[in-house]
């Protein structure tokens, strides 16, 4: 973290993305050896918390966009990704060299660093984090709700309920009986794996590392997904989009999962396989899925998705929290000061396979 002009113990921070004044006034409170540099003069608003994109209409003028990229070209450290653009996030580290550390504010802003086409110089310059475990609880309750709404069959009480159909009773399955896979166990996995082992469910997860995990039976590498596939009733898929989880789940593991599973996914929608999802879920091999992420976002208005009546889509909002934009200041501000303190930022980047 050296520059001719740097002050020494300090770190210039340009923020990039919009940033509340009160939690502005938190990352001053909780490292206040940070110089935030805000003009919100120079961000779009906020249609919903942790909008930071904001608002599409809004443009800046020419001038705005110079004084723009001259506050966010003159800092040590960026507080978002430039406008959630990869193309101007690799202008920014271009243009200047005292760049050391941009916080991306997704949980998978691995991607986004990706999408910026850096050389392997300019990764080893800058240091890269993100804002997962900000987002776990929020996401581990909607990955409940989904295995619950399979569980119960949700699609057939919706259309029980248009007709006006009271009809014979059924026996609806039980999540305390249930074995569940959870595709990987990181901090939104570990959530999940928790609040389904409290309800009673048999959890079994993924890992490419030998890890003991509460409330996990047990733990498969992710190559034996297709072998344990007979065994779960329900699916959760909380993995990054990275080129070994690639469809994942795909038409090998679809096909050889019980009749009438459950799939939520809260990961990335690359790692499902939409066409094979949509040819079990035909089939019945999949009753239900649950889908908070999609291959391609916004989910294209022609997608058989959105009318399938065994899928609940979610636009990509499962992990929008109140209290996201505070929890990512928190966050920030805690790594300023591993930073300063010369230890090792959490939740940095791999800058080889982008998660």
């Amino acid at each position: 973290m050296n520059a001719p002009d740097q002050v020494a113990g300090r770190l210039r921070v340009a923020v990039a993305a919009r940033l509340a004044e009160e939690n502005c006034a938190r990352i001053r409170e909780l490292e206040p050896r940070v110089d935030l540099v805000v003009d919100h003069s120079l961000l779009p608003p906020m249609r919903w918390p942790a909008d930071f994109a904001g608002d599409p209409a809004w443009r800046r003028t020419p001038g705005q966009q110079r004084a723009y990229e001259a506050l966010i070209d003159s800092a040590d450290a960026l507080y978002g990704i430039p406008d959630v653009d990869p193309a101007a996030l690799a202008r920014t580290v271009r243009a200047n060299p005292r760049l050391r550390w941009v916080h991306t504010m997704a949980a998978g802003g691995g991607s986004q660093v990706q999408a910026a086409g850096l050389s392997v110089d300019e990764l080893d310059r800058v240091l890269f984090t993100t804002s997962a475990g900000v987002h776990g609880q929020p996401l581990a309750e909607f990955a409940v709700f989904g295995v619950l709404a399979g569980a119960k069959n949700l699609p057939l009480l919706r259309r029980r309920q248009r007709r006006h159909e009271w009809g014979g009773r059924w026996t609806m399955g039980q999540v305390s009986a249930q074995t569940v896979l959870v595709l990987g166990l990181g901090g939104i996995g570990r959530a999940v794996a928790a609040k389904l082992d409290a309800l009673g469910a048999t959890v079994v997860g993924t890992s490419r590392r030998d890890v003991t995990v509460p409330g996990v039976s047990t733990v498969v590498h992710p190559d034996r997904v297709v072998e344990v596939a007979p065994t779960v009733d329900a699916v959760v898929n909380t993995l990054p989009g990275t080129a070994a989880t690639e469809h994942l789940v795909g038409k090998r593991f679809l096909d050889a999962l019980r009749p009438g599973a459950c799939l939520v996914n809260v990961g990335r929608g690359s790692v499902v396989d939409e066409a094979a999802l949509l040819d079990a879920l035909d089939s019945g091999r999949v009753g239900f899925a649950a889908l908070d992420v999609f291959e391609t976002e916004p989910l294209p208005a022609d997608s058989p998705l959105w009318d399938h009546e065994q899928v609940l889509v979610s636009p990509h909002t499962a992990a929008l929290d109140a209290a996201e934009d505070r929890l990512i200041a928190e966050l920030f501000a805690a790594n300023a000061t591993r930073l300063l303190d010369g230890h090792r930022p959490v939740n940095r980047v791999n800058t080889v396979e982008f998660y």
